[in-house]
């Protein structure tokens, strides 16, 4: 049986394309037993997609079915009202493509194929529409009153392509959407289930070097599953996965959280999830999650104003040194230490243009900062990270370039109780997904700085001790999250 369906209300509809073996009409996808594939995609192509249309019913009886379709039944009740999709979009990016635009009138209205465009320079603009809206065929309507504005977007059904240009279009569209979207080559028939990696191959410090990717990849494969790589590029490519691991770093107002959250609606098994994301991205929410549950973290005030009587209230809680750090700060960045009252004020000043509140926090200098590698609330590696030499962090970024201090890898057995124990504590606060604990420890007292969504995991750092192990360790994790999910459907 077909792994894909492209279902249209007549084959009539179809005549001027090539036939497929893929081509079934509503009423025999109406009647298919009960056995159907859970995993086969469906591109539906029915003639209109009202409420309680064909088209509706089509998105409906597949999801029903545990089937992945487009346009799915949220996209289909999203563009049925302009304020639903509005809210979606927003009005800054088609202030940003405006220049690229180029319109005798102060109407444009033109059609979206699977994301692609004819004319060159809405592409952009088509792509974005269509990764928020996923739908074969989309027709969008702007208006032009000293700026662009979006003034309709709809899904078309096949029957209303009648032109030859337009045919062609979404042929050559189509053609490549069901090849690089939802391939089904023979990696994937013997795969059990697939995962998609997110990363970025241009960051500058990315959670995970190429090696350690390519070992991760390794692992699922020695496991059954299929992992590939994928960007940004790829938002509208989720429903083809079982599975989404982050590789990179993440932020809320990210496409990395989009990401996240999509691949939970789809259904996949995320790594890591968008409610740890937004526990652990943002410091303020972070340290006043470990303060109210106790759990030891160096003394810390939420600041949100630049009075002086603020700043004569940190001067006496904290002293100085202090760190005054954003709240979505990552690898060392956007954390700068005070010395005196002159630099408390000019630091306050610089990163309250970035953020409403910042954070003010004790000073507490040690020789390394522990990493504790969670997962699912079970300790997997550990490591000290050392500061670089002659400062006061494990990095230090100054201009092109950034250094960063030795550091050694240990069995988690080795760990002092302490640490372990203040470790855990603050993971199951976030949830079960993989966590870096950073902490400092003195004497025997430990305090959590902060825990981290998607810790770093490079090859011949963290994985120093456990070697190969460490991978399939967290693939391990998706394949029982994976097969839990797919028993259960």
């Amino acid at each position: 049986m077909s792994s894909l369906y492209v279902v249209v209300e007549s084959l009539k509809d179809w005549k001027p394309y090539y036939s497929s073996q893929d081509l079934i009409q509503f009423e025999d996808y109406l009647s298919l037993p009960a056995n159907i594939r859970k995993k086969a995609r469906v591109i539906n192509l029915c003639q209109n997609y009202r409420y309680l249309s064909r088209g509706y019913y089509c998105s409906l009886l597949a999801e029903a079915r545990g089937q992945k379709v487009i346009p799915s039944v949220q996209v289909l009740n999203d563009l049925s009202k302009k304020s639903l999709y509005l809210m979606q979009l927003e009005e800054k990016s088609l202030q940003q493509i405006k220049d690229e635009i180029t319109s005798d009138s102060g109407d444009l209205s033109f059609r979206i194929y699977f994301g692609q465009t004819e004319d060159a320079s809405l592409r952009a603009l088509g792509r974005q529409i269509f990764e928020r809206f996923p739908a074969p065929i989309l027709e969008v309507e702007l208006n032009y009153q000293g700026h662009w504005q979006l003034r309709k977007v709809r899904c078309l059904g096949l029957s209303e392509l009648e032109m030859d240009a337009q045919q062609q279009c979404f042929a050559e569209a189509l053609e490549r959407f069901s090849q690089t979207i939802w391939r089904t080559g023979k990696k994937r028939k013997r795969s059990r289930f697939d995962l998609a990696i997110l990363y970025d191959p241009a960051e500058t410090l990315p959670p995970s070097d190429s090696k350690a990717l390519e070992l991760f990849i390794r692992s699922a494969g020695k496991l059954g599953i299929a992992a590939e790589l994928i960007t940004r590029k790829d938002y509208s490519r989720l429903a083809e996965f079982d599975g989404l691991f982050i590789r990179e770093t993440t932020a809320i107002d990210h496409h990395t959280y989009r990401f996240a959250r999509k691949a939970e609606t789809e259904g996949l098994v995320v790594m890591d999830d968008p409610e740890s994301i937004l526990r652990c991205t943002n410091k303020v929410f972070l340290a006043d999650l470990l303060r109210v549950n106790k759990v030891p973290t160096p003394s810390t005030r939420i600041i949100s104003d630049r009075k002086k009587t603020t700043l004569d209230e940190l001067e006496q809680a904290l002293a100085y040194p202090m760190v005054l750090k954003i709240p979505d700060g990552s690898f060392s960045r956007g954390v700068v230490k005070v010395d005196d009252r002159q630099a408390l004020q000019s630091a306050v000043n610089s990163l309250m243009k970035k953020s409403a509140l910042i954070l003010a926090q004790e000073f507490m200098y040690t020789d390394y900062d522990w990493r504790i590698g969670v997962l699912n609330n079970r300790p997997i590696f550990a490591c000290r990270y050392y500061m670089v030499k002659d400062h006061w962090q494990i990095y230090q970024h100054g201009g092109d370039e950034t250094a960063s201090g030795r550091f050694d890898t240990l069995p988690t057995y080795e760990v002092p109780s302490a640490v372990l124990d203040v470790a855990m504590k603050a993971c199951r606060l976030i949830g079960n997904g993989l966590y870096g604990v950073d902490i400092k420890q003195k004497g025997d007292q430990a305090f959590v700085i902060e825990v981290n969504d998607n810790p770093s995991i490079d090859s011949d750092v963290e994985d120093a001790w456990l070697k190969d192990e460490l991978y399939m360790l967290v693939m391990q994790e998706f394949l029982h999250r994976m097969e839990k999910k797919a028993s259960a459907s």
